[in-house]
């Protein structure tokens, strides 16, 4: 056999080995030699231990079952199948990608285990109110970003609201606008930019999802200072939603049973102080708004804004103007 035809017959060894084998199927060296007779090959039980022999020098985790029911299997892949099924997770998860792009990556993911495991992977993981995006540019912008972020340039795009038809808008009748990229974070099952606005020379966030036409500039970046002092952890601890709002630092006073749920927002860093027996208090930095205030609602007469009191106030007049809808 020609020494290329050599190479050739190790690579497929290699390659039905990855697709057909894993700890509870195993090939034997008649099984492989059959296999190879698909690709017009063949090899006697010597030929297929020497080349088993050669991947493994090669690096490859390749495990021998000795006994009645011998046959070789691959041990440690990169990826393990608990692993696989957390990434197959997020992916049906995530609101951001839409459906056609989740059944691209799954395939994908599924070629990194055998074919017998990857048929554990094909299973619909079923969020609530979680639903798919249609919107494919959200992949496209990413790349520019990153592409930006690595070249150290700013972009340039349009950004998009909502309408009553359902339809993406430019806002500001089309504005282009120009900020110069420094981050990208996902929170609340979207992806946001952390950009630097050298017209309002600060840091803002903008959902990549609406952002249209977006290319990279040949502008350097600018605002290295500010985004050194940004506190990206910080900036999505207290941000509700990714929306807006005055920084404070609030008061809240919670029922013990609710401890949990101030931890899983705030972070377990914050300083819970008991108030009395059934009652604790604990001082967080949050973004006062709307969305703000309708987290406080959601959890409840359990929890209430304890200061300080222009915040108390602000609060009152905000569920003052809901009740004002309800009251005929």
């Amino acid at each position: 056999m020609a020494v290329s035809q050599v190479k050739l017959r190790t690579l497929y060894i290699m390659k039905m080995l990855l697709e057909k084998t894993d700890e509870k199927y195993t090939m034997s060296a008649a099984d492989i030699d059959r296999a190879l007779r698909d690709y017009g090959m063949s090899a006697d039980r010597k030929t297929v231990y020497n080349d088993i022999e050669t991947l493994k020098r090669f690096g490859m985790d390749i495990l021998q079952v000795k006994g009645t029911n011998v046959g070789y299997y691959i041990g440690r892949r990169k990826f393990e199948l608990p692993e696989l099924k957390l990434l197959v997770d997020a992916v049906q998860a995530s609101k951001f990608i839409s459906r056609k792009k989740s059944e691209e990556l799954i395939r994908k993911l599924e070629s990194l285990a055998s074919e017998h495991e990857a048929r554990q992977l094909q299973r619909n993981v079923f969020i609530y109110n979680r639903p798919k995006t249609g919107n494919e540019t959200i992949y496209y912008n990413v790349d520019q970003i990153h592409t930006a972020i690595l070249g150290n340039r700013q972009i340039q795009y349009q950004y998009a609201e909502w309408t009553v038809g359902k339809e993406l808008r430019p806002r500001k009748n089309g504005a282009v606008y120009r900020v110069s990229p420094w981050a990208l974070t996902w929170d609340d099952a979207n992806y946001y930019l952390i950009a630097y606005d050298e017209e309002a020379d600060c840091m803002k966030h903008y959902r990549v999802d609406k952002m249209q036409h977006t290319s990279v500039t040949d502008k350097e970046r600018i605002g290295r200072e500010k985004f050194r002092d940004f506190d990206l952890a910080e900036f999505s601890k207290k941000t509700f939603s990714m929306y807006g709002g005055h920084d404070e630092e609030v008061t809240l006073q919670c029922r013990n049973e609710l401890v949990g749920v101030i931890l899983d927002r705030f972070g377990t860093e914050v300083i819970v102080i008991p108030a009395n027996d059934e009652e604790f208090r604990v001082r967080v930095l949050a973004a006062v708004s709307p969305q703000f205030f309708g987290w406080v609602t959601g959890i409840g007469s359990g929890l209430r804004i304890a200061g300080p009191e222009h915040v108390r106030k602000e609060y009152r007049e905000y569920l003052k103007e809901i009740m004002q809808e309800y009251l005929y």
